[in-house]
C-alpha cells in the first residue's frame, strides 16, 4: 500500500475512535469520554499500532496511573510549579517501572491538575476513554485486515 493510503486509513480510524468517544459523551449529559491526551493516543493505536506504546496495557495502564498519579498530587499536595513537575515525573517513572509507557498519558497529570478535576476523572473520562478507543482500535484492525485480504491486487 502507498503512503496516501496508509495514511489515509490510519486518519480514519483516529476519527472514528474520536467520534465514538464524543457521541457516547453526547448521549449521557453527565459523562465526559473525551480528553485532549486521547487525540496523541489515536496518532500511536491507529498510526503505529504495533509500536509497543500503542498496546492495549500500555494505552489503558499508562492512562490510569498517569491519572491517579495527577489526582493524589492535587489532592494531597496542591497546585504549584514544584508539584506540577513532580506529577509528571512521577508519572513518567512509574510508567516506565510498570512497564506501561504510553506517551500520550504523561499530559494526564498536568491536565487534571490545571483543571482541578474530581477524583470521578479517573473513571470517565480517562479508564473508560481508554478502553474504548483499545476496543475500537482491535475492531477497527480486523475490519482493516479483512478488508486488505480482499483488496484487489
Amino acid at each position: 500500500m502507498n503512503r496516501f493510503t496508509v495514511s489515509s486509513i490510519a486518519g480514519l480510524g483516529a476519527a472514528i475512535a474520536i467520534l465514538v468517544l464524543c457521541v457516547l459523551s453526547n448521549l449521557q449529559s453527565t459523562v465526559v469520554l473525551i480528553m485532549a491526551p486521547f487525540g496523541a493516543t489515536t496518532v500511536l493505536v491507529f498510526g503505529i499500532p504495533n509500536s509497543p506504546l500503542a498496546q492495549p496495557k500500555n494505552v489503558i495502564f499508562g492512562h490510569m496511573i498517569t491519572a491517579l498519579i495527577g489526582l493524589i498530587c492535587l489532592h494531597t499536595l496542591g497546585v504549584t510549579p514544584i508539584t506540577l513537575a513532580l506529577a509528571t515525573g512521577l508519572a513518567v517513572a512509574c510508567m516506565m517501572f510498570t512497564d506501561t509507557t504510553h506517551p500520550p498519558a504523561g499530559a494526564n497529570p498536568l491536565l487534571i491538575m490545571l483543571t482541578d478535576q474530581d477524583w470521578s476523572f479517573l473513571l470517565t473520562p480517562v479508564v473508560t476513554g481508554a478502553v474504548l478507543i483499545v476496543l475500537v482500535g482491535k475492531i477497527y484492525a480486523v475490519i482493516k485486515t479483512n478488508m486488505l485480504v480482499r483488496w484487489p491486487n
